[in-house]
């Protein structure tokens, strides 16, 4: 696969001093399996976890100077809608990442059903290598041009209420009881595991939600009791 990384950091706005970086960044474990010779470049999942960190720091930083009156438990949910799975895929979407992600051939096909887990993975990397390179300040630039952009809206929609609290007020409100999720399954390999995972109140089953993290399944579940339950 050849990709022009060059056309890539003027999608970014970007100009990296080291390149391999970048290249590392979008790379995934499996290609390293079929193409031998960019090992010395590897995969991108420290970039990424690394992002994950730097990305919260600046999220959790402008928040917290920006919305003085919002409580701890507001902060937390509005900083979680800015950096979940859903915000970062859209960042993805917006830079077209999906076209320049390496995958192997043998993955390509499991990877599309997961894209927006391992897009959103992308993008904590992409921050991971930004920072690397060029520092906080330009990882800064990056994540408020294209995360905290969407903060307004997010407000405005009141969509960074998480379903999980909402959930858990209702049934605390209606019925006195905290809901306990459980995880009835999971599979797939390390890389793509995918979980089921149950909500309970009490021991009644309300629902069940999937999703390539135990957080991701148990939001899920959580909107479909909130439908089950017409909690809305």
């Amino acid at each position: 696969m050849k990709i022009d990384f060059r056309k890539i950091e003027k999608i970014l706005g970007l100009e990296f001093n080291n390149l391999d970086l970048l290249k590392r960044a979008l790379t995934h474990r499996s290609f390293l399996n079929e193409n031998k010779e960019w090992r010395e470049i590897g995969h991108n999942e420290r970039l990424e976890f690394l992002g994950d960190s730097i990305l919260g720091l600046i999220v959790a930083e402008y928040l917290f100077k920006e919305f003085s009156k919002l409580m701890e438990g507001e902060l937390t949910a509005l900083r979680a809608a800015l950096i979940n799975s859903d915000s970062l895929l859209d960042v993805a979407d917006k830079l077209n990442l999906k076209r320049y992600l390496l995958v192997s051939k043998g993955e390509k096909h499991e990877l599309e059903k997961a894209h927006p887990y391992f897009l959103a993975n992308t993008v904590e990397a992409i921050v991971g290598a930004i920072y690397l390179d060029k520092g906080f300040d330009e990882s800064k630039k990056f994540v408020q041009k294209h995360i905290l952009s969407k903060t307004e809206r997010i407000l405005e929609t009141e969509s960074y209420k998480d379903p999980k609290s909402v959930f858990q007020e209702k049934s605390q409100k209606n019925l006195s009881i905290t809901p306990i999720y459980k995880t009835l399954e999971s599979w797939g390999p390390d890389h793509l595991k995918q979980f089921q995972v149950g909500v309970y109140l009490n021991k009644e089953f309300i629902a069940q939600g999937e999703g390539y993290s135990k957080q991701e399944a148990e939001v899920n579940a959580a909107k479909k009791a909130l439908s089950k339950k017409k909690w809305k």
